[in-house]
This record gives C-alpha cells, sequence and structure tokens, in this order.
C-alpha cells in the first residue's frame, strides 16, 4: 500500500521520479487502478495517470479497460483465477516401458489406442513413441516372388528355347508365340497400405507385405498371345488339370 500511496503522490505532486519509481510490476499497476478506481476516478482518468507517472513503463489502455471492467464487477481481486488446462505428465521410466509393451503386443496399434488405455494425453504418447523410443510407424512393402532352384532351370530351359525358336524364323516369331500360365486365386480379405501400417525402431528393416489366405481359392489357367489374352479359364471345383482337361 505504500507502493500505492506513493504513485498517487507522486502524481499530484508532479515531482521528478526516480529510477525506482517506474519499478512497478503488473500486480502493483493492477492495485493502483484499483486505488484510483475506489477514488472515482474515471477509466480514461485512470490510464492518464499511470501513463504520466510510469511514462513507457504504463500499461495498455486495453489492459486498464479489463482491470476497471472486473472492478465495477466487484472483483477486486488482484490473482488470476485458476482455470483448467492441459495437464502437465511428467517422463517416467514406468510409463515408457508400458508404452513399449503395447507397441511389442501389437505392432499396428495406434497412439490413440495407447493414450485411452494408459488415461494420458494423445500428443505426449506420440512424443515419447518418437523421442525416448526412437520409434516411427512403417508400411509394409511387397516383395517379390522367390523362385527356388528347379523354377530357375525351367526357366533357363524355356528361355533357351524361345531363343532358337526366333533364330529359326525372326520375321515370323511373335505371330507363332503362345503363351500359358497359372496362379491360384485366393480369396483374400483386402488390406490397404495404411493398415499393413507397423511401429518400428528407426534401425528395423520395413515389414513384408503378407496377405492372409482364406481357405478358398481357385485356379486359373491365362493364354495370350501378342496381340493380348485370348482365354482365361477357371479350374471347376473337384477338378484337376491332366492331359484330357
Amino acid at each position: 500500500m505504500c507502493r500505492i500511496a506513493s504513485l498517487f503522490l507522486l502524481h499530484r505532486l508532479k515531482g521528478s521520479m526516480s529510477g525506482d519509481a517506474h519499478d512497478f510490476n503488473s500486480i502493483e499497476c493492477d492495485l493502483s487502478s484499483s486505488f484510483f478506481k475506489l477514488q472515482s476516478k474515471a477509466l480514461k482518468e485512470i490510464h492518464a495517470i499511470l501513463t504520466e507517472t510510469l511514462g513507457e513503463h504504463a500499461p495498455s489502455y486495453a489492459t486498464v479497460k479489463n482491470w476497471v471492467a472486473h472492478f465495477k464487477r466487484g472483483d477486486f481481486s488482484i490473482c488470476d483465477a485458476p482455470r483448467p488446462g492441459r495437464p502437465k505428465t511428467v517422463t517416467t521410466p514406468e510409463l515408457i516401458h508400458q508404452i513399449h509393451e503395447l507397441i511389442l503386443e501389437d505392432r499396428r496399434t495406434s497412439d490413440k489406442s495407447i493414450a485411452e488405455q494408459l488415461g494420458i494425453s494423445r500428443e505426449w504418447v506420440g512424443s515419447n513413441i518418437h523421442e525416448e523410443l526412437d520409434m516411427r510407424k512403417l508400411s509394409a512393402k511387397w516383395v517379390p516372388k522367390c523362385l527356388n532352384a528347379d523354377q530357375k532351370r525351367q526357366r533357363c530351359q524355356s528361355s533357351e528355347q524361345i531363343l532358337e525358336f526366333f533364330r529359326r524364323d525372326p520375321n515370323d516369331f511373335l505371330s507363332r508365340l503362345l503363351t500359358v500360365d497359372e496362379t491360384w486365386l485366393y480369396h483374400y480379405d483386402q488390406e490397404t497400405k495404411q493398415h499393413s501400417m507397423e511401429w518400428r525402431h528407426s534401425g528395423s528393416p520395413r515389414p513384408k507385405f503378407r496377405v492372409q489366405k482364406s481357405a478358398r481359392k481357385v485356379l486359373a489357367s491365362i493364354f495370350w498371345d501378342k496381340d493380348g489374352i485370348l482365354v482365361i479359364d477357371y479350374l471347376s471345383n473337384g477338378q484337376t488339370i491332366n492331359a484330357e482337361y
């Protein structure tokens, strides 16, 4: 209260101010506005007093207006009212271990699911996954079919035969060439690239994309020549491919 009285007297006497007189914090300025309001001074007059006395250290007109509005409602408190905010979460080895365990149980789990299970914020989970565990989420990639030794040998023999046909008649080679291939078609549960994403450490290899096969499948035989596909044959259930078929 001595500081407030000094501020008021400094204004009334219009004396010279020392360096210490400028050193008023926001709470003391708030108290000063409250004091002048109790003296029945108008908003503009209060702001003028503070500006003349404190100079460049004086609060803005909008700040003084906000204070006076509080005072008019009978609220002369100079402390900020408690308000809800984002809860502070302390990073502990136990919580990081729990996050790591949930990821290892299901690498495709989401940070939202982890946050709900542990009762913490989603942002905090993501921060610890990337910074503390050094993990990132990667989608699977398609892997080309790997051939065994017999399949490689058969392809070499077929290629040599085709090359020999080409040497005999280069001009009419493509028109006389007919190709057939067979493949099993499974009833897949389609999975997108987004669904295949898994949490991995920075040094871990990318996961391989494997589709879960269902119990049912059908054998398809595809025939084509230089002009395109000639026919696609689906083997009927219970039949086998033999010389007669």
